[in-house]
């Protein structure tokens, strides 16, 4: 088609673009942020993604601009729509995937079912919430939090003084000092779900089934689409919250909103990403357009494909830390000769405690012996 994409960042996300890209004909660029990342077979360019001319130089040779993570500067995504270049997702709709103060008050304005909220400037303000809220809360930094960081569940306003001196002395990272926290409810929920949808700038919009996420200590372990025991209702109202979003903050590309569900089938946001997300990676092998296909697909403004599964039950393990000794090479390959029915995803990282170094996809029909085989398949990287 002779569409070139570029992609700001080169992490795995950016990596799992290039097969589409290739099957699409769309040439994929990545800036990435130092060498031998895990996009590193399309890194054409090393550099700072802060750096206004160092981004500027990268956009100017690519047909749209699209991004591996939401951490780009806000004046940066403007210096590139002056140039002439598109942004998918562009700066209004990403800014709420940026500052979670802004994505809590857009949401209320949108009438998004959520936990209770407010910012909290100061430890008085936030005893105030937890007096209000049964004396426990979780607060979060507005900007920067991922995989369980810069998220702290508090009984007390002195488990968070460190946060509220950074502020005063720091700023929010957006250049305002004296900010605020976010302070939620502690929600008691039965179950974490994940609704994915794509969008593209002329309007179109599909959704995935909503699927249910496994976090341990923060960081997506384990993934089961469609999510088990779903009513019909819940299903629909997943989907519709995904769908109301993605229009109502003009999302161009692949949206993931984190959910709750409550033991009386309430269901509740939790977090946005504008991008590919963790808790779609299934789609890669489960279903008939993956979410890597659709972000190309949407931020090209072309056609979405179809989200339909394309078996019964998919199932998503994450190989997190990868084996402190060993060769990687010979582990995938006896994790393949073991488990031939999955698919085993690795993004070409070195082997940390925690850290997300690949993943294993199964589908089929029988869903206790996909959880068995992408289980056992990720032990042999432990």
């Amino acid at each position: 088609m002779g569409h070139v994409v570029g992609v700001i960042g080169g992490g795995q996300l950016a990596r799992m673009m290039i097969a589409p890209a290739v099957e699409l004909g769309v040439e994929l660029r990545v800036l990435a942020e130092e060498q031998g990342m895990s996009a590193a077979l399309a890194a054409t360019g090393v550099g700072d993604y802060r750096d206004q001319d160092v981004v500027l130089a990268f956009a100017r040779e690519v047909d749209v601009i699209t991004f591996d993570h939401e951490h780009v500067p806000h004046d940066v995504l403007r210096a590139i729509l002056a140039a002439g270049v598109p942004v998918h997702p562009g700066p209004d709709a990403l800014q709420y995937a940026q500052d979670k103060l802004l994505m809590r008050a857009k949401l209320e304005e949108l009438g998004m079912p959520q936990p209770a909220w407010a910012a909290v400037h100061d430890e008085t303000e936030l005893q105030a919430f937890l007096d209000e809220h049964g004396g426990r809360a979780v607060v979060k930094t507005a900007r920067g939090g991922y995989d369980g960081k810069g998220v702290r569940v508090v009984s007390a306003p002195t488990e968070a003084e460190d946060w509220f001196a950074a502020l005063a002395e720091f700023g929010d990272g957006a250049g305002s000092r004296g900010g605020a926290l976010l302070a939620e409810e502690l929600v008691d929920f039965t179950r974490e779900l994940a609704q994915q949808v794509a969008r593209r700038p002329s309007g179109e919009v599909v959704a995935w089934p909503v699927v249910e996420t496994v976090q341990r200590d923060g960081v997506c372990a384990e993934v089961i689409a469609p999510a088990p025991y779903s009513s019909e209702k819940l299903i629909e109202v997943a989907a519709r919250i995904g769908v109301e979003i993605a229009t109502g903050l003009g999302v161009t590309g692949m949206l993931a909103v984190e959910l709750f569900e409550t033991s009386d089938e309430r269901i509740l946001v939790n977090e946005l990403a504008m991008r590919p997300h963790n808790s779609g990676h299934w789609t890669q092998d489960g279903a008939r357009t993956s979410q890597f296909e659709q972000h190309l697909r949407a931020v090209l403004d072309l056609p979405l494909g179809d989200t339909s599964p394309r078996e019964e039950w998919s199932v998503m393990v994450n190989i997190l830390g990868g084996p402190a000794e060993g060769a990687l090479d010979d582990r995938f390959a006896a994790a393949m000769a073991a488990h031939p029915s999955v698919k085993i995803h690795t993004y070409g990282k070195a082997p940390r405690p925690g850290r997300k170094v690949g993943h294993v996809n199964a589908a089929g029909d029988d869903l206790d012996d996909l959880v068995y085989q992408a289980r056992a398949a990720t032990a042999f990287f432990q």
